[in-house]
């Protein structure tokens, strides 16, 4: 952890920053309030050793400008025996805990072994909520691809090193599950895990997100913000989509991966953040690069460790793994037993292009489930581009008695299934990559 020592005795922080230290945790001493706020508002720290009583403040006065400051700090406060009610004022005021002076160093350890543990637990609670709250049966990192199989060798060697990930592949592929299977086996997996959408905000509410902002710094600040770079201090902060990050906010970016520092918009204050990160894009950074809507040196700073993601229609058997869990996972959600899929059904899954990848044949598969008359997924409960109940779009059709949004979300599947970048998709369709994006979103691609 990082751990900020605030204490007027040289003895008392020189004495716990040894020990401390011979835990392996980063240590800053601190001799007085002025000096700590000073602190916290270069950096973020992990954990707080408070003296209730310094020279000229009182630490209960201090504590709240601490947790103020620091988007995820917790604070031990040292008090003499005979000011126990010191203490327990301390924990009313949002301390996490206290140490009497003088104290022991299996007392020290005592401590940081509770914190650890109950931070252990709200990070296990919070993942079971989000699962349990998940639409969709957990991700799973079994495979019989060997394109697959090389994707996860290289992503779980990698996880062990703090070294940058560049996750490339099809939109829906699973990129992000991917990217949350190395966080769960590196270093940070105890820290924060967070995920920022790239092309989802404008250039100036992006960065007000990533790096947060001051309150007035542009109209509708209407309230400080920590942005994301500060939860995931200490953790793994994953950047989807990267390939549509503003070219403003790239050296900002690119300052946070070599100097491990960023400011917030509308203060110039530098603070601090040691965050590991893994991106995530379905373009061609390189050609990105060529045309100057990339940087070079950022490009070159993110792939140090790079990832295909195969899409799904070169990965058959995992197909068949994959849609007989989501089968499983929906028959349950709607009290139906299903035993499986018909061969017509099987059989036009397998040549179908699955231009959505992952996210698409869940939608599928919760489609036919919901259709589905018996305790067998039929060719006719699959959607129409399977060519079940209607067939596929064809010129034959064109003029037929079909809704126009039928034949327009049909031809942007087989769009997006012969392209590899939605710049490519959206300048062959005549339509900008927000409108695309949307698209995708309402077809559930």
């Amino acid at each position: 952890m990082r751990i900020l020592i605030i204490d007027d005795q040289e003895s008392i922080r020189t004495t716990l920053a040894v020990m401390l230290q011979g835990l392996e945790h980063d240590v800053v001493l601190a001799a007085s309030a002025p000096t700590a706020l000073k602190e916290v508002e270069k950096a973020q720290f992990d954990l707080a050793f408070l003296d209730i009583k310094l020279d000229e403040t009182n630490g209960l006065d201090l504590l709240p400008e601490l947790l103020r400051n620091n988007a995820r700090l917790d604070v031990v406060v040292f008090t003499a025996f005979a000011s126990i009610e010191n203490a327990v004022d301390a924990m009313r005021a949002g301390a996490a805990d206290y140490l009497p002076k003088p104290f022991t160093p299996e007392q020290v350890r005592q401590v940081l072994r509770n914190l650890t543990k109950r931070r252990q637990l709200e990070g296990r609670v919070a993942t079971l909520e989000a699962r349990l709250s998940s639409d969709a049966p957990p991700a799973s990192v079994e495979t019989t691809e060997p394109a697959m199989e090389r994707a996860f060798n290289l992503a779980f060697k990698a996880a062990a090193s703090p070294a940058t990930v560049l996750l490339l592949g099809e939109s829906g592929t699973g990129k992000s599950l991917l990217a949350r299977a190395i966080h769960e086996r590196s270093p940070q997996r105890d820290k924060a895990f967070v995920t920022i959408s790239c092309p989802s905000l404008s250039g100036e509410l992006l960065e007000s997100e990533l790096f947060g902002r001051v309150k007035g710094a542009y109209t509708g600040a209407v309230a400080d913000s920590w942005g994301k770079v500060a939860v995931a201090d200490g953790g793994t902060l994953f950047l989807d989509e990267i390939g549509e990050l503003p070219l403003a906010i790239q050296p900002k970016l690119l300052r946070l991966l070599q100097e491990k520092e960023y400011e917030r918009v509308g203060e110039s204050k530098t603070r601090r953040a040691n965050v590991r990160v893994i991106a995530a894009t379905n373009r061609n950074l390189e050609v990105a690069v060529h045309e100057k809507l990339f940087r070079e040196d950022l490009f070159y700073r993110l792939n140090v460790v790079t990832i295909r993601v195969p899409p799904l229609r070169e990965r058959p058997h995992d197909l068949r793994q994959m849609a007989a869990g989501y089968l499983t996972f929906f028959g349950n959600q709607c009290g139906k037993r299903m035993k499986g899929f018909s061969a017509a059904a099987q059989d036009a899954m397998h040549r179908y292009t699955w231009p959505g990848n992952l996210r698409e044949l869940r939608n599928v598969v919760e489609h036919a489930v919901i259709f589905a008359s018996g305790n067998e997924i039929a060719l006719g409960d699959l959607p129409d581009q399977f060519g079940g109940t209607a067939e596929v779009i064809s010129d034959s059709r064109i003029g037929m008695k079909i809704p126009l949004e039928q034949i327009e979300n049909e031809h942007i599947r087989r769009v997006l299934a012969q392209t590899t970048t939605m710049a490519e998709a959206s300048q062959i369709l005549g339509i900008s990559r927000g409108t695309l994006y949307e698209r995708k979103r309402k077809m559930g691609l």
